[in-house]
């Protein structure tokens, strides 16, 4: 044999040993880790002074952090689809809260855990592509825990029916509105729980004095569902490490009602100092330290998104694990919440008609953090604008799985690479509830639509740049512009299959 002719057998033998450990390279496991209600300024990392966030500190600083990223929706349902399913509002088959009403008093909470047919919104259809669904065709073992909140138990929307193998936590997010439910859902089967059953949303009296009466005392039982979630999603962590697996950690924190571990709340105590308390007037639980209480939920949030990473240190799986932190939109404007003394929405508007519900900039502008050892630059921060229906495609391109024709998101795996990153050309939101709402971001510009259901098709128009916290509208200088956000929001909108989504004066039968 001479001596070539082994130096090339050698180089095919040692390209054949490169080609199998590169097929047998085990895909990276994915983790989703949603907030539920959390605003732009409520983590350290995002500048907020009050609450201590140091776990999703860390993960920023040894990750990257977007500083302008979008929920697709400023409330749950319709941004959790359009994450799902890579669809902006203007196209997608969920674009608002659903409580399919026609199936009978679906607020009565007595009736909903005697009948589980009342409980859970309007399924989404059979035929909806998952991002859980494609990534199952890839061999991964897919699972949520937390909450779902598109479809009920046993219907087509089931998370069992859109791909997800394991379910653990509420599947309505009526049942939501309590911490300490009565029951929690473990794939088909419902878990019933260490808990009186005490509806969110009666009415409370008021007392002249509760401090002290035993009145709070009811609101905190003994099986507290966060806690719950968290330690079955570290147990299919644990149960899949020889696996690739998709974890859609979809945690029902800061959400209301105000109801935390006792242990934070009297930290923040001593902190904050005497309070107010929250009587629950507006419909959610009172509570005797509002916000110290606040502070611990996220505080709490925080904590186990520390222990998640902690187990997959300790399994080997970090440096291989994509973790993407966000929130599904804005903060909420109620319910016994400080956001002034918080400052919440910081750098942008607080409270109502400018957060939760609305497209304004503190509706919609939400936190992420994308963390990959292996592949993402540590302490990096960009300011590529994205969206919720981008993260689909993203995870589409890590994985090499073609995208679905009918989605409106772009990757924005190359940002995350540190390669150059394709831009959007700009992006949409409608929101057919507080008297219909229309929004474009292109650019610089922010385009807004409101107020509909009541005739008006005025346009409000903000350069961002200059003006993040969207108070002084330029539209009557800007005609052009104007003129193409009009054109944008003619172009993107489609009618809903479901009339309850409709805009007539957008032309919808």
């Amino acid at each position: 044999m001479s001596q070539g002719f082994q130096i090339f057998l050698f180089f095919l033998l040692a390209l054949s040993f490169n080609v199998t450990i590169f097929s047998q390279e085990k895909r990276p496991n994915i983790i989703y880790f949603l907030a539920d209600d959390l605003g732009y300024g409520e983590t350290g990392t995002y500048g907020q002074e009050k609450i201590r966030t140091p776990n999703i500190d860390a993960l920023a600083a040894s990750g990257m952090k977007f500083t302008q990223h979008y929920s697709a929706a400023p409330v749950c349902a319709p941004a959790r689809y359009m994450l799902l399913t890579g669809q902006h509002a203007g196209h997608a088959y969920i674009r608002g809260n659903d409580e399919w009403n026609e199936r009978g008093d679906v607020w009565n909470y007595t009736a909903m855990f005697k009948d589980s047919s009342l409980e859970g919104q309007r399924p989404i259809p059979a035929e909806t592509v998952t991002l859980a669904e494609l990534l199952k065709t890839k061999g991964y073992i897919t699972g949520i825990f937390g909450k779902w909140g598109l479809g009920a138990p046993q219907s087509k929307g089931d998370p069992n029916n859109q791909g997800f193998d394991e379910f653990y936590g509420y599947n309505c997010q009526r049942q939501a509105h309590n911490l300490y439910p009565s029951h929690l859902w473990h794939n088909q089967t419902k878990v019933v729980l260490n808990n009186k059953l005490i509806a969110p949303h009666q009415k409370w009296d008021s007392l002249s004095n509760p401090k002290g009466s035993g009145f709070f005392e009811q609101f905190i039982q003994k099986d507290y569902a966060p806690t719950l979630i968290h330690e079955k999603a570290l147990s299919f962590i644990n149960n899949h490490k020889e696996e690739s697996f998709f974890l859609y950690y979809a945690s029902p924190l800061p959400h209301l009602p105000l109801q935390a571990p006792s242990d934070l709340v009297d930290e923040y105590r001593i902190v904050f100092g005497e309070e107010e308390p929250y009587i629950g007037d507006k419909g959610y639980f009172p509570s005797e330290y509002p916000r110290a209480t606040y502070a611990a939920m996220i505080t709490h949030l925080d904590q186990q998104l520390g222990e998640l990473v902690a187990k997959l240190k300790s399994l080997g799986l970090f440096e291989n694990t994509l973790i993407i932190f966000s929130s599904d939109n804005g903060p909420t404007y109620t319910g016994g919440v400080d956001f002034d003394f918080f400052q919440s929405s910081k750098p942008f508007e607080n409270g109502y008609g400018r957060t939760k519900g609305f497209v304004y900039e503190g509706g919609i502008r939400v936190p992420m953090i994308a963390n990959w050892p292996s592949k993402i630059k540590a302490g990096t921060t960009t300011n590529h604008i994205s969206a919720f229906y981008d993260v689909l495609p993203t995870i589409c391109d890590v994985v090499n799985i073609e995208t679905p024709d009918e989605i409106d998101g772009l990757s924005f795996l190359p940002t995350l690479l540190g390669n150059n990153q394709p831009e959007h050309e700009f992006l949409y939101w409608e929101f057919p509830s507080y008297n219909g709402q229309q929004a474009v971001r292109k650019g610089k510009w922010k385009g807004i639509r409101k107020n509909i259901f009541e005739g008006n098709l005025n346009l409000e128009l903000y350069n961002l740049e200059e003006d993040e916290q969207e108070h002084t509208d330029v539209s009557e200088k800007f005609p052009e512009i104007i003129a193409l956000m009009e054109e944008i929001m003619g172009q993107q909108h489609t009618q809903a299959l479901n009339p309850k989504f409709h805009f007539k004066e957008l032309g919808d039968n």
